[in-house]
């Protein structure tokens, strides 16, 4: 995948408010925009992000249902996880799978990386594809506040649910499963 476009910093001219939570900050500075405009932003930081689209040998998708408190209600989505500091997305993410889902897999294949909410965050969500899954004997303990439930879908199971609008899933989780499906078509083809 090539890489996302290069960087064009605005000028900080001064910062109004900083104010740190977990993992992320949110920052509200004025700026200085590189076509020359100034003006008032909120930002929030964020130390990027891993995510897999699991694939067993069966075909089947492992996809989680996970509770999010900003939205209030369990939605759709692959196992994903914040970057700890100075960590590699594909390390962070052979950690998430395990912790997530109790699997872990022997073959990834880099997507690519997204912008999830490039309005008001400059979190970089790295992409793969997690293929050779087996179960871990043990599943390690994961974050106490994630509440999970780990199911499997087939590929067209995926497509209906993500058509249908029946179900909640997140922008990094479409992105990732069509980046995905084009990965599988290439490799079919070649």
């Amino acid at each position: 995948m090539p890489p996302l476009s290069p960087i064009e910093p605005s000028k900080t001219l001064e910062t109004i408010q900083s104010v740190n939570a977990k993992k992320i900050r949110f920052e509200i500075k004025k700026l200085k925009l590189p076509i020359g405009v100034e003006g008032t932003f909120g930002t929030i930081h964020h130390p990027g992000a891993a995510l897999a689209v699991p694939i067993r040998e069966n075909g089947k998708i492992i996809i989680l249902r996970q509770y999010r408190f900003a939205v209030s209600r369990r939605i759709l989505e692959f196992p994903a996880g914040t970057l700890e500091t100075d960590e590699d997305p594909l390390t962070s993410i052979k950690r998430e799978l395990q912790e997530e889902t109790g699997y872990k897999a022997s073959q990834w294949d880099p997507l690519g990386a997204m912008l999830p909410c490039p309005g008001y965050s400059d979190e970089i969500i790295h992409m793969f594809l997690a293929r050779e899954i087996e179960p871990l004997s043990t599943k390690p303990e994961g974050d106490e506040d994630e509440d999970i439930e780990v199911l499997e879908m087939s590929a067209a199971e995926l497509n209906n649910v993500i058509a249908s609008g029946n179900e909640a899933l997140d922008g990094k989780s479409i992105t990732a499963w069509y980046r995905t499906c084009q990965f599988l078509k290439t490799k079919l083809f070649l």
